[in-house]
């Protein structure tokens, strides 16, 4: 009697949230009508799995796997018809008369296959041995760089990014020619995705403390010299190109380097205070190649004496080096200013016994902040190691009190993200440069990526300028990275299908930041939830093996996370010196969990530690 007491309260809670699902969805009909034909099916299931989850099914759940049964933990691609199929069981067990189940608009099989299929509409062909693809963010130097790209390709590139913060359009052709060249080498397809900038919400630059170079040579672990430190000496007025090898460039702008010959010697006083020498070694043109044994801090303005046998023949000057800046040092307690005012920022001021005379300051690039920011709104920088609360905002400066810092202090940089997670800055997704950076990456992209998106109207203006370009063919990335996003997700995707191709990615960087590093694991599995319910591919982003393509060697936690990152559709690695090690290392681990989970079901293959 208990079972079937069981039975017939599991039926009751499994037809109630159908008889949502249906009603949900008829409440919602006429968004329904606005999303691309082929696409309509899969907003329907989006909406009954959105209509499921506002339930707490949890004891249903229990219940189920009591009885033997689904208990519906893996209904994302097919939730109605997940449903039907748990509900017309239990009917079978109860020996109960059914009525006819609504049809669903996917089944189990068609579930899976919808979703590969818009993430080949978005992506491009998955490769032979994976479905995961590998994204991968250009350096600067693959805009000249053919060799680098083709050896990212047969390691197992298969999108390209280009970061439109980053270089200007002559660089993003030269990537796309090059990438193009070397599909023709390699004989595999690679897509482009460009990701537009967006509201620049960053640091300013900071008060260069001098303008010096540092001249190293190479020792090993025991201090012994291995190679000298190669320095190329160039006419500051009409420079030439450095010779591959070459460390650093010094401009002289005293004098000429054409004077110079092979074993000419250079003696300098640097900047602390230390004689050196630079051996002229090779000549090339009006410039010259000159070495040395030991550490150099060569300055702007530095005489260069030029030594030939036991005399000095002549005197040369550097030239005009580049500024460089030292971390502004911030702990728990410290005031930190804001600026309108794009004034360089500088570390605070003390007098002889330590007190503050002026507080430390940086520019904030978005002025709508200064607009928006209220007294105990939290403040975040440089991805959340520095954290905050507004004390004061006049309109130009904004006050914050400093109240985290990582445990050896902070020690804020140039050009670092700030994130106002309690602030509605009531910003566009797209700014000026992203309408006009939009109008060059379509002739050469496959798809864009919309930074900070907020709203479903952020999406449909970016919609609405593809198709003023006549590039509806271009997809579109939505990348979740703040609060808002999220909270705005299911009319977000809603929206998004009104226009496919469409993904989504997973930013983490500032999501952590926005909705707090505790919350998350729990945010991105609820993106990949729904995600998958509205059969959107995911790209799943933000420091993955960022240790083995920066060092050449990962962390655990980095490989536990990269095993995470095949349950999404692509997965994206950000640049590094080691970066083509990195996508063979990533493809490996992509190919070898395909045999053990599809998305979040496992999947069980025979394995060869059972037999003993």
């Amino acid at each position: 009697m208990a079972t079937d007491r069981l039975i017939q309260r599991t039926l009751a809670g499994l037809r109630d949230l159908r008889d949502q699902a249906v009603a949900f969805e008829a409440e919602h009909a006429h968004e329904l009508e606005f999303i691309e034909p082929h696409y309509r099916s899969s907003a329907r299931n989006l909406l009954h799995y959105l209509s499921i989850r506002q339930t707490d099914i949890r004891e249903l759940q229990q219940d189920l796997h009591s009885l033997g049964l689904s208990s519906l933990g893996v209904l994302e691609s097919n939730a109605m018809a997940a449903l039907n199929a748990v509900i017309g069981n239990l009917e079978a067990i109860a020996n109960v008369g059914s009525s006819e189940p609504p049809a669903p608009p996917v089944d189990f099989r068609t579930g899976r296959l919808l979703l590969r299929d818009h993430a080949r509409r978005l992506f491009g062909p998955a490769p032979r041995d994976r479905t995961v693809r590998i994204m991968v963010t250009m350096p600067s130097v693959a805009a000249t760089d053919a060799r680098l790209i083709e050896d990212l390709l047969r390691a197992g590139m298969d999108i390209m990014r280009i970061n439109c913060a980053h270089d200007d359009a002559a660089a993003w052709r030269g990537m796309a020619a090059n990438l193009r060249h070397a599909e023709q080498i390699v004989g595999r397809k690679c897509a482009i995705q460009a990701d537009l900038g967006g509201p620049k919400l960053r640091t300013g630059s900071l008060e260069p403390v001098g303008h010096f170079v540092r001249i190293k040579p190479k020792r090993d672990s025991a201090g012994r010299l291995v190679a000298p430190a190669r320095v190329w000496l160039t006419p500051q007025r009409h420079p030439e190109a450095a010779p591959p090898g070459v460390q650093c460039v010094l401009p002289v702008a005293g004098g000429s380097p054409r004077s110079l010959r092979v074993g000419d010697v250079l003696q300098l006083t640097d900047l602390r205070g230390r004689q050196r020498e630079l051996k002229v070694v090779e000549r090339s043109g009006r410039s010259a190649v000159a070495t040395s044994d030991r550490t150099i801090y060569a300055a702007t303005g530095d005489p260069l004496s030029v030594g030939r046998g036991d005399a000095n023949v002549n005197v040369l000057e550097i030239g005009e080096l580049p500024g460089v800046t030292a971390p502004i040092p911030l702990q728990v307690g410290d005031t930190l200013v804001l600026t309108r005012d794009p004034t360089p920022g500088q570390a605070a001021q003390r007098d002889a016994v330590g007190q503050v005379l002026a507080p430390a300051h940086v520019h904030c690039t978005l002025s709508a902040a200064f607009e928006r920011i209220r007294v105990g709104d939290r403040i975040w920088l440089d991805d959340g190691k520095i954290g905050g609360a507004a004390t004061a905002n006049d309109g130009s400066r904004i006050e914050m009190t400093v109240t985290h810092v990582p445990p050896s202090g902070g020690k804020l940089r140039a050009e670092k993200g700030i994130n106002f997670p309690d602030t509605d800055l009531g910003l566009e997704a797209l700014t000026d440069k992203d309408l006009a950076d939009l109008r060059e990456v379509v002739q050469f992209a496959d798809m864009v990526a919309l930074s900070f998106v907020r709203t479903p109207e952020d999406v449909l203006a970016v919609s609405a300028q593809l198709r003023e370009l006549g590039a509806q063919r271009v997809g579109i990335v939505l990348k979740i990275e703040n609060a808002a996003a999220f909270r705005n997700l299911p009319r977000i995707l809603l929206t998004a299908l009104r226009s496919p191709p469409v993904g989504v990615m997973v930013a983490r960087g500032d999501l952590a930041v926005e909705v707090g590093f505790e919350r998350l694991s729990e945010v991105q599995e609820e993106i990949l939830w729904l995600s998958e319910a509205a059969h959107v591919p995911v790209v799943w982003a933000t420091q993955v093996l960022e240790g083995l393509a920066k060092g050449g060697a990962p962390t655990r936690a980095e490989v536990s996370d990269a095993v995470m990152s095949s349950r999404a559709e692509c997965v994206m690695l950000n640049k590094g010196p080691k970066v083509v090690s990195t996508v063979e290392f990533l493809a490996n681990v992509l190919e070898r969990m395909e045999e053990h989970h599809d998305k979040r079901m496992a999947l069980l293959r025979r394995l060869s530690v059972s037999e003993i």
